[in-house]
């Protein structure tokens, strides 16, 4: 069914703010510190930590006092003997090899980037009316109502507040976060040559600009082998090239039975039993594109976007390999992505894309606010008889499917092919690896009691293994409790 222009601008809105609050998160608060030693940064000279910021970049909290403050506070944490948010880390590693002053400078931003993160969420809260579990979706459209004279509705004002947020928080993206992964993917330029693993990228088209869902803002397609000159675009909803080559194998995963079945066609029957190297030992599927495992996420979504010509993409990941190389010393090209830094550096590259993004799905709101069409729902009809269908989109982590099957009104079968589960399956029923697995051979580790370097390569792909696999007590036990207090 065909979904209003409005409702299509307002939901791009929402999933370019999310995923912009995510790729900041990720950076700075889940991966920065495997490369980050915060407890080195309390020997950096504060000074010397400004000159560098500003050398770096023009952004204007690079300063003295704002970094010393940074400083300070992260020496009362130490003397209090309470690391608390940094207690968990192998400060003094031998893999960690950044200068104090560097390791200043990232953990300024940490503090920072709290902030802005939290700016960026509002957006997706004003239009979603809450986050992270937004309310206004609906079958053919959004529940949002515009109308400029009433104040109960989506009025100019708060659009113009978000036009606001966006661009605040961009400010961050450019001249920070684009900055801090070049700075680290310079230093670490040794770890381009770890973490590549399975080379077949998969993204999803995404932010269509139709009613129908054929006109997309940003591409998405298949690369086989690493090799860009061989993308393939998906080029719709409805287009058969991936509709048809989707699957998933239990061959090694605790659920009953041993099949490759399309997700229309599959079940989550678990069968758990103990960890059998030769055998099952994941609670994770293993999906595949054209018979083979795929990676996906910002380096797939960014490979297949630049590999399609489009603009932003192609320009950010230029700059940030240009940054790389001057720092570095030497020239850095766009094979160095195919790594552990690469990801990392992938996933800033489209925080900077999305912000352009939202920018664009901003004016074109407005624009067609402007030729007085209002409209932000289509009443659904549904067909009778059975019914297949399936939605993707673009999510942080990677491409994101649904696939359901409704007999006369009710659902028959519902499947979810997530991105995690793409990368963090096992081996397929050709015992193929999954992405995590191929992408940790080779891997240093110079420490096994402490293996930051595995750390390194798997928070890469940024897990959310919470939604790659579904597991329900049918003894209905009591798993965990938690007191309010």
């Amino acid at each position: 069914m065909e979904v209003p222009k409005n409702a299509q601008y307002i939901r791009n809105m929402i999933m370019g703010a999310h995923a912009t609050h995510d790729h900041i998160v990720h950076f700075y608060h889940l991966a920065a510190l495997d490369w980050v030693d915060i407890v080195s940064a309390l020997k950096a000279d504060a000074k010397k930590t400004a000159s560098l910021g500003q050398s770096l970049s023009p952004w204007p909290r690079n300063t003295y006092q704002e970094i010393k403050g940074v400083q300070d506070k992260l020496k009362a944490l130490v003397e209090s003997g309470q690391l608390g948010i940094y207690g968990s880390g192998y400060w003094g590693h031998p893999a960690m090899k950044l200068a104090p002053e560097v390791n200043l400078l990232a953990a300024t931003h940490y503090i920072q980037a709290l902030e802005y993160q939290r700016e960026i969420n509002k957006v997706v809260a004003i239009l979603g009316s809450k986050t992270p579990h937004i309310q206004n979706v609906a079958v053919g459209g959004v529940a949002n109502p515009i109308n400029p004279d009433s104040q109960s509705t989506l009025t100019l004002e708060r659009l113009y507040y978000i036009k606001t947020l966006i661009e605040k928080v961009g400010a961050f993206v450019e001249q920070v976060l684009l900055v801090d992964t070049a700075a680290v993917g310079a230093f670490y330029a040794d770890w381009t040559a770890y973490g590549a693993g399975v080379t077949n990228y998969l993204s999803a088209p995404d932010m269509p600009m139709d009613e129908k869902g054929t006109v997309f803002a940003l591409p998405g397609g298949y690369i086989p082998n690493g090799d860009v000159t061989k993308f393939q675009p998906i080029k719709s909803y409805q287009d058969p090239f991936f509709r048809d080559n989707v699957k998933e194998s239990i061959k090694h995963s605790w659920y009953d039975g041993d099949w490759d079945r399309h997700p229309w066609e599959g079940e989550t029957v678990p069968n758990y039993s103990d960890f059998k190297d030769d055998g099952k030992y994941s609670w994770v599927k293993s999906p595949t594109f054209m018979g083979k495992p795929a990676q996906v996420g910002p380096l797939a979504n960014v490979l297949c976007m630049y590999a399609a010509g489009h603009k932003p993409t192609q320009k950010y990941t230029n700059q940030m390999l240009a940054t790389v190389s001057s720092l570095a010393g030497a020239k850095v090209g766009i094979s160095a992505l195919h790594s552990t830094v690469g990801r990392i550096a992938a996933r800033s590259v489209r925080c900077a894309v999305l912000y352009d993004t939202l920018k664009g799905q901003w004016q074109s709101l407005m624009d067609n606010i402007a030729s007085g069409d209002m409209t932000t729902f289509n009443p659904p009809t549904f067909p009778a008889g059975e019914q297949r269908g399936y939605g993707f989109h673009e999510a942080p982590r990677g491409i994101l499917s649904h696939w359901i099957v409704i007999d006369s009104g009710k659902i028959k079968n519902y499947q979810a092919v997530v991105p995690s589960t793409w990368n963090a399956g096992p081996r397929n029923s050709s015992d193929a690896l999954g992405p995590y697995e191929a992408a940790l051979i080779g891997n240093p580790v110079s420490n096994p009691e402490k293996p930051l370097e595995v750390l390194r390569t798997v928070h890469s792909f940024d897990p959310c293994l919470a939604c790659a696999i579904h597991m329900v007590d049918t003894e209905e036990n009591e798993i965990v409790r938690v007191k309010a207090v």
